[in-house]
C-alpha cells in the first residue's frame, strides 16, 4: 500500500502554466492533481489510459477533434476521455482538478 500527501508531489509543469503532481498509484490507476492558469492551453492528444477528471475550482473549455464533442466544465463537473481519443483544454478561469488515469501511465511515475 502507498500514501501520499498533494502536498509531496513533485510539482511538474509541461506545458507551460499547467503544474501537476502524481498523488498514488498502483499499475492500475493514477490520480493526478493538476493547477492550470488562465489562458493557458493543453494541445490535442490521445493517449492508452481512459482519463477521467473532476474540476475543484475554476472553468475550462475541453476540446476535442469534432466541435460537437468540445464542452465547458466548472467546479462540481465531472468528465471522461475514453482510451485514444483526441482532447485538450483551453484554460477559461484559474482551475484546479483531479484526474485518474486508467492504466497508469509510466512516463509520469515519479515516486
Amino acid at each position: 500500500m502507498k500514501m501520499r500527501n498533494v502536498s509531496d508531489g513533485k510539482p511538474v509543469e509541461n506545458p507551460p502554466s499547467i503544474v501537476r503532481k502524481t498523488l498514488a498509484y498502483n499499475d492500475e490507476a493514477m490520480p493526478r492533481r493538476f493547477f492550470l492558469k488562465e489562458g493557458s492551453c493543453i494541445p490535442l492528444h490521445s493517449h492508452r489510459a481512459t482519463q477521467i477528471g473532476y474540476v475543484i475550482a475554476g472553468k475550462a473549455g475541453l476540446i476535442a477533434e469534432q466541435p460537437e464533442d468540445e464542452f465547458e466544465v466548472e467546479a462540481g463537473d465531472s468528465y471522461v476521455f475514453n482510451s485514444f481519443v483526441q482532447h485538450g483544454t483551453d484554460v477559461l478561469e484559474d482551475a484546479e482538478c483531479v484526474e485518474v488515469f486508467v492504466p497508469a501511465q509510466d512516463e509520469y511515475k515519479d515516486f
